[in-house]
């Protein structure tokens, strides 16, 4: 296919915007819009996989922050408004302490007790 009289120019111009505007952080320095269809590509397999690890990240922690709940709902009864926040707070490693105290606590303010 022909090119069109100016098309380098817009292409240059594109790929300039794109660089600047659009993808600042995410592009290195590029002159052709050939160079930022190359780099998409690759980009873009590594952007899914990093969101697939957030995404498995993020539903590991609900999932523990679900389980526990219902671990001390069964043990010590509904939980009140505070213990709904302090859980939803929570990281990982404040769950996995919570559920290693929920064995031996005889209340939900041992549970959650300050060391």
């Amino acid at each position: 296919m022909a090119a069109c009289p100016g098309e380098a120019a817009v292409r240059r111009g594109f790929t300039g915007w794109l660089r600047r505007v659009l993808l600042p952080q995410r592009l290195p320095e590029l002159n052709d819009l050939e160079e930022v269809s190359a780099m998409l590509a690759e980009r873009v397999v590594e952007w899914t996989r990093q969101w697939r690890e957030e995404g498995h990240k993020e539903g590991r922690h609900e999932g523990e922050a679900l389980l526990l709940r219902r671990l001390l709902e069964r043990r010590f009864g509904p939980l009140d408004a505070a213990a709904d926040l302090r859980l939803a707070a929570a990281d990982d490693e404040q769950l996995l302490l919570w559920a290693e105290r929920i064995l031996a606590a005889g209340s939900l303010e041992e549970v959650f007790a300050e060391d």
